[in-house]
């Protein structure tokens, strides 16, 4: 019996046990279907927080306070990074050309009988260059400002929008802790950078958020939260990490671990996604588990379904059917079940990851990798799991068969 015939009959079988059949694909469908969308979400998510660091700029660096292993220890952010570094480092370290340091806090902002809470930033008139935050209203804050400790804000577009709705609120006025302040400018939209909504944001001088609204809680100077700095260009990048490393310890006084880290826009998406990679292979293993399920499935269902057919199992090997022609059949049905299922659940996989895509900010798609891989997969499982009922299918005595049937 070539392998022709062989399909045509594995496929007839199959016909004729329409829901049973539908019924052992499931497993493997509710399998492919879930690696699918796993992973294509997963790398949707790594392009997306890609993209977000990305828009930061190839050139920007970032100080935050701490060393790794002392943010570990507590829970509380530490309090060793100051104004007097960012000028420091602006003034004495030659491949920068920005630097924006930020001092932030949740804050209730009201205006007439409207009142939202929001991210108040006191940083610096170079933030708007360093962090790529263009005006579209007004002006952003300046040197002035900073110098005087002016209640000047510029809002953020989605606050803007809270606070005033169609109206226009340059030169009107906001009160953020009971304190008056005057609105010079309003933002461009930025959107969301990693789950946090950049457009709802209040930006004050640093030197009034510290002495007005937050307080100066550091025993070292005005005290901030963490410094953005842009380097002369790209290449230059590795560089001025090193120079505002030496500049921090020395004027830290540092002999042994750092108390604080700097970041450029390469390790921060590194980081990111080395995270997301992980969350991603997680999340496909977990996935995978439904394909070995299925695989499962479909050798309980052999297994019954010799049993049903031992009668036509001993009438064909009693008419010359050799034990390959049967182990072969029953190979053939199983791959048949195992690919069936595979291929219904990436098509139901790809309609995951496109709703996924289309309801979420995720740059969700689908990955031929992903297909070949859980199709494949199935496939083997397919031929993995019907070797053992096949294998009892061709060994049965087609005198005992046809006797017990």
């Amino acid at each position: 019996m070539d392998l022709l015939e062989s399909t045509a009959m594995a496929v007839k079988t199959l016909k004729a046990n329409k829901l049973r059949s539908a019924l052992t694909m499931l497993g493997i469908i509710i399998g492919n279907a879930s690696v699918i969308t796993m992973v294509g979400v997963g790398q949707g998510a790594q392009r997306y927080a890609s993209e977000q660091f990305e828009s930061l700029g190839p050139n920007v660096l970032f100080v935050i306070p701490g060393s790794d292993s002392s943010r570990q220890r507590t829970l509380e952010t530490p309090r060793t990074l100051t104004l007097e570094d960012a000028e420091a480092i602006a003034s004495q370290v030659p491949t920068v050309i920005g630097v924006a340091p930020q001092l932030q806090t949740q804050q209730t902002v009201t205006q007439g009988n409207r009142s939202t809470s929001a991210l108040i930033v006191g940083t610096t008139p170079e933030f708007s260059t360093v962090r790529s935050f263009p005006v579209a209203r007004g002006r952003f804050l300046t040197d002035m400002d900073v110098q005087r400790g002016n209640r000047s804000v510029a809002l953020g577009a989605d606050l803007a929008r809270s606070l005033f709705g169609d109206a226009d609120p340059l030169g009107q006025t906001i009160r953020i802790k009971n304190l008056t302040f005057q609105v010079v400018g309003v933002m461009e939209a930025k959107g969301a950078f990693l789950g946090n909504n950049q457009d709802d944001v209040a930006y004050i001088p640093i030197t009034t958020m510290s002495s007005q609204i937050t307080g100066n809680s550091s025993p070292y100077g005005t005290e901030v939260t963490f410094i953005s700095i842009m380097s002369r260009d790209e290449q230059s990048i590795g560089a001025a990490q090193f120079q505002v490393t030496n500049l921090l310890r020395l004027r830290h006084r540092i002999v042994s671990e750092d108390d604080f880290t700097v970041r450029s826009q390469k390790d921060a998406l590194e980081i990111v996604g080395n995270v997301t990679g992980a969350l991603t292979i997680m999340l496909a293993a977990i996935a995978g588990i439904s394909l070995l399920v299925g695989g499962i499935g479909i050798m309980n269902i052999m297994l019954v379904s010799v049993r049903e057919r031992t009668q036509e199992i001993g009438l064909r090997k009693a008419i010359g059917a050799s034990q390959q022609d049967i182990l072969v059949q029953f190979m053939i049905e199983a791959t048949i079940l195992a690919v069936l299922g595979g291929v219904a659940g990436t098509l139901i996989g790809i309609g995951g990851v496109s709703l996924a895509g289309a309801l979420t900010p995720l740059k969700a798609g689908v990955s031929p990798t992903a297909i070949l891989l859980a199709v494949g997969v199935s496939g083997g499982i397919g031929l993995f799991f019907g070797v053992v009922p096949a294998r009892q299918a061709a060994k049965l005595d087609p005198i005992v068969a046809l006797r017990s049937a």
